[in-house]
């Protein structure tokens, strides 16, 4: 048996016939990929960016407050007293 007399002249996809079970099918040159990007996607977009920001920016504020200070403090232990050496000659 030849596989062409099996497909006989059918694609691949449609090889068993199913009966009770609808399919639609749309051709991908037929579709619009960025359909509603902008009328529909911008205004979604800024909707949950305004109800998520006052969830996310504060522990990053305050982690960043935490940062700058432990980073302020660890130079300042880096650098020499000059009182301690005011009276070397």
């Amino acid at each position: 048996m030849r596989l062409s007399s099996i497909l006989n002249g059918q694609h691949f996809g449609n090889l068993a016939k199913v009966h009770g079970i609808v399919t639609y099918k749309l051709s991908p040159f037929e579709q619009r990929a960025f359909a509603g990007a902008i009328s529909k996607g911008l205004p979604n977009m800024v909707r949950r960016f305004r109800s998520n920001v006052f969830i996310v920016t504060p522990p990053f504020i305050v982690g960043y407050l935490i940062y700058d200070l432990t980073e302020r403090k660890h130079t300042a232990l880096l650098r020499k007293n000059p009182a301690d050496y005011a009276n070397d000659e």
